[in-house]
């Protein structure tokens, strides 16, 4: 009988990222602090579970992450006294950090909040390219009361230029913002009659889940993908012809803050988003490289009755979250067609391409770069085990100084030191008996070949070369 143990793997749904993966993640992650610090905002972190109630009363009862989405269990009580409660990993973010706002009494500073976050969310999708069961997700909410300013249609559009300039900052390449407006919880209420009324004759029609939308949350219909039911969709009335004056002025007031900062924008009456809390402004980003014809990139709107939904102080916010997996997914996609033009022109001119014809040579096919980690600036090999000791001082002293080392072994043989440094590193730090007793280093550069002695003092400035 076998005792071999079944190897264990990530759930379905979730996956490991890798360190020759994270230096991406990493610079998105980066670049997206510095381009929200520029704007005045700051992080909040919220746990990633919270009472299910938060998200059934903020997401909605009847939208698809509530009903069939949700990672829900009961937290079993630890004395007779204390009763159980539902809990939830968080499916999005919004309803958390605006569950921390009122908790927290951010209102009463009378100040404008602009928060951002990073991290996990958790939603139980059929997993597919660019979506998983623990996804990240890149979002930020502006809130306040409105005596801050934060009902203003500026705020919208000073979202949405932010955003421009992050995608632009990170070189994501044609991008797409489609803009709507689904006016006040008011406004809402009339189209979703008007809707009711103009699906009732068709609803036998529509696939099964718009059927049940349909009679739920017609609203709801019009966020669907299915292919078969977009003549019918096409066909609905449209949420502008429901918008109230202010409403209306509000959306055209975002729209002439855009065209002041040249934005570019297309307006989409189908685009309502997914979820109950959305109100006025909402919008999408979308892309043509690497995410197929499921290509939403981020999204978000205005929610101005989510605090008082949470028994919480009127706060007028708007928000987005960007799916941080379809963002690195794109950029991969994007360095991927830019190393395949490159290489294409290279055969162009060697004579072994031309559009639509390739030579069949086995060579020519492995045009993508391996996947490694950033390189290193040395590698340090002790010649024998008894330079270990001056190895990991010299690797101290070098790393102290911001240089990137890593420590090989004097039980190394020298081929292996060379192969494992090659790989990793831009220099070799050949560390013998001699080297530490003339307290020197004999150091290799691999892109050039040239091998010198380099003075202890002097090592630092010839590793930056």
């Amino acid at each position: 009988m076998s005792n071999t143990r079944p190897t264990l793997k990530a759930v379905r749904g979730t996956r490991d990222l890798l360190p020759d993966q994270t230096p991406l993640w990493n610079r998105v992650e980066s670049t997206a602090r510095a381009v929200f610090a520029r704007y005045g905002f700051g992080e909040i972190r919220t746990p990633i579970l919270e009472d299910t109630s938060l998200f059934s009363r903020s997401v909605g009862e009847e939208t698809d992450i509530v009903s069939k989405e949700m990672f829900t269990w009961e937290d079993r009580a630890r004395a007779a006294s204390e009763k159980a409660q539902s809990l939830t990993l968080r499916p999005e973010n919004t309803a958390g950090v605006v569950r921390a706002y009122i908790e927290h009494k951010l209102g009463e500073t009378g100040q404008l909040q602009k928060l951002y976050y990073i991290g996990p969310q958790f939603r139980r999708e059929r997993p597919q390219k660019g979506r998983y069961r623990q996804f990240w997700q890149i979002g930020a909410e502006v809130i306040g009361p409105q005596s801050s300013g934060s009902e203003s249609p500026l705020r919208d559009a000073e979202i949405l230029e932010m955003l421009t300039s992050f995608l632009n900052a990170l070189g994501i390449r044609d991008w797409r913002l489609d803009l709507n407006s689904v006016g006040s919880s008011e406004d809402r209420q009339r189209y979703n009659q008007a809707l009711r009324e103009a699906l009732a004759p068709i609803k036998h029609q529509l696939t099964p889940d718009n059927q049940r939308r349909a009679e739920t949350n017609p609203l709801r219909v019009l966020d669907s993908k299915e292919e078969a039911d977009q003549p019918f969709i096409e066909a609905l009335p449209k949420i502008a012809d429901y918008l109230s004056p202010e409403s209306a002025s509000h959306f055209t007031q975002v729209l002439a803050a855009l065209d002041a900062c040249k934005v570019p924008y297309n307006l989409n009456p189908r685009l309502v988003r997914g979820l109950d809390y959305y109100t006025r402004t909402t919008f999408e980003f979308t892309v043509t490289t690497g995410l197929g014809t499921q290509n939403a990139l981020l999204g978000g709107g205005r929610y101005d009755g989510l605090s008082e939904m949470l028994g919480g102080p009127r706060a007028p916010g708007i928000g987005f979250a960007i799916g941080e997996d379809r963002l690195i997914l794109t950029l991969q996609a994007q360095a991927e067609a830019d190393e395949r033009a490159k290489h294409e022109a290279e055969l162009m001119a060697r004579g072994l391409w031309r559009p639509g014809v390739m030579k069949d040579i086995e060579s020519e096919r492995h045009y993508l770069p391996t996947k490694r980690y950033p390189l290193l600036d040395a590698y340090i090999a002790p010649l024998t085990p008894a330079q270990n000791p001056a190895a990991l001082a010299l690797a101290k002293d070098l790393r102290a100084a911001g240089l990137t080392i890593e420590v090989g072994d004097g039980s190394f043989k020298l081929r292996k030191s060379f192969d494992l440094a090659d790989t990793l590193a831009r220099h070799i730090i050949l560390l013998g008996e001699d080297e530490v007793a003339t307290n020197t280093a004999t150091v290799k550069t691999f892109a050039t070949g040239v091998q010198t002695k380099v003075e202890r003092a002097a090592l630092e400035s010839a590793l930056r070369s």
